[in-house]
């Protein structure tokens, strides 16, 4: 195995820390015959350990070693691996090198582990070739992830040869993308590692995976019709490369702005739409974020959910330069999506007004500016809490998606209206809450 493995060319990136570039140096001491067969036999179950932790974390089946191999292409971001996922196959002498690779990962799944087994009398890797994986509920793994590399993993076991295999990731590549990014829904900003390095090698790190997204849909909020169709509207124009705007989602609490948002992920994810959860205290990073983005094949949407800013603060001002303020112009498969009970995002007190008008030389051009970052969302939706008809038409829709509810209308409503006056007003959330009560009693 280590003299297929070193020389891998296109997909040298894998690491070193990898299982693969592990059992490769394993393989070779073994072949040399200069090893100490418990400490062999120590570094092999410690690969298979990890290895197991992989399949764990990405719902993986059957053969584990295949599933294994099928991870390592569809992740691994090369600029040969990028061009496949905006153009497929291109002519090139590159392709000369992937053939190359492609030959040796065919060898690679075929690898015959029984002599190691033998001689260390194991049966790990006769286990992890048919191995069946106990059944987990979606939250306990990676399902967007997993899907994608049990596919690949199935069309890779049908090839015959180097070339079938090289045109099968081929068109995954073109289909799915690459990376964490053509297989994953959203993402979140990693600020857990303090360190920026000169070279910029942190940027690799700064965005990571949610692998539990929720699965709401549109359908699941009731009513508010013409902000949901605008907001479609929007969208499909940015998945369809036309002009679209940011968009500022703004009223009442508990109306449903930040699950229409969500829904939009559910609903666009295989028309390429994938979103990144940044807040404010993450702003900073805003640029970075954009400059890893902004060359894949894929329509970003920034996610900020209930965002407002108290007068002291001063994180707004990335922001601002960030949508319009900037002299590099923001990519085209990049847009801001935010939530904010407030139409105007900046506070402002009868106070701050009073210090503008006493202190202030130029009070209006401060006015002005204070207010100007709500302005630079192209598109303004109001969400606002429902009237009487509204929030009984809520809970009754509700309702009718919960078949365990078997109360009369008018009992229902008059509940409804007992359970909106303890808990706060009528608003979606409230309604939502209600139905989950009646669920659970």
């Amino acid at each position: 195995m280590h003299k297929l493995v070193s020389k891998l060319i296109i997909y040298r990136n894998i690491g070193e820390d990898s299982i693969l570039f592990h059992l490769a140096a394993i393989c070779r001491e073994f072949e040399s015959g200069s090893y100490k067969k418990e400490d062999l036999t120590a570094r092999i179950l410690e690969e298979i350990h990890r290895l197991l932790d992989v399949a764990t974390t990405y719902g993986f089946n059957h053969n584990l070693w295949r599933s294994y191999l099928a991870f390592l292409l569809a992740m691994t971001e090369t600029p040969f691996t990028l061009v496949a996922e905006k153009k497929g196959i291109v002519d090139g002498t590159v392709n000369e090198f992937a053939r190359n690779d492609f030959a040796i990962f065919r060898q690679l799944l075929d690898y015959d582990f029984s002599l190691i087994e033998e001689e260390l009398e194991l049966n790990c890797f006769t286990l992890i070739r048919n191995y069946r994986s106990v059944e987990k509920k979606e939250q306990l793994y990676n399902r967007n992830v997993s899907i994608r590399i049990q596919e690949l993993s199935e069309a890779i076991e049908a090839t015959s040869d180097a070339e079938e295999l090289f045109r099968v990731v081929m068109e995954f590549y073109k289909k799915y993308g690459v990376g964490q990014f053509g297989l994953n829904k959203a993402f979140r900003v990693n600020t857990t590692d303090p360190s920026s390095p000169a070279d910029g090698s942190y940027k690799d790190r700064l965005i990571v995976p949610i692998t539990i997204t929720s699965n709401v849909v549109l359908d699941d909020l009731v009513g508010y019709e013409l902000q949901k169709t605008q907001l479609m509207k929007n969208t499909e124009a940015f998945l369809e490369g036309k002009p679209a705007n940011n968009v500022l989602l703004y009223g009442d609490a508990g109306t449903g702005k930040s699950t229409s948002i969500k829904a939009l992920l559910n609903l666009y994810y295989e028309q390429g739409l994938r979103m990144i959860e940044v807040y404010k205290h993450e702003f900073r990073y805003l640029r970075d974020i954009i400059s890893i983005i902004k060359g894949r094949n894929y329509r970003f949407i920034i996610y900020m959910d209930d965002l407002s800013f108290e007068g002291a603060e001063t994180e707004y001002k990335y922001l601002k330069a960030v949508i319009e303020g900037d002299l590099e112009v923001k990519p085209d498969n990049v847009l801001i999506y935010a939530t904010s009970n407030r139409r105007h995002l900046l506070r402002e007190t009868f106070n701050d007004r009073k210090e503008i008008e006493e202190d202030d030389v130029h009070p209006v051009d401060t006015m002005a500016e204070r207010r100007s970052l709500s302005d630079r969302f192209g598109v303004t939706i109001g969400y606002f809490k429902p009237d009487r008809q509204e929030y009984y038409d809520i809970v009754k829709g509700l309702a009718e998606k919960a078949p365990e509810i078997d109360l009369p209308e008018e009992e229902l409503l008059h509940q409804a209206d007992i359970w909106e006056i303890r808990h706060g007003g009528r608003s979606g959330r409230t309604a939502r809450q209600f139905i989950d009560y009646l669920l659970g009693n």
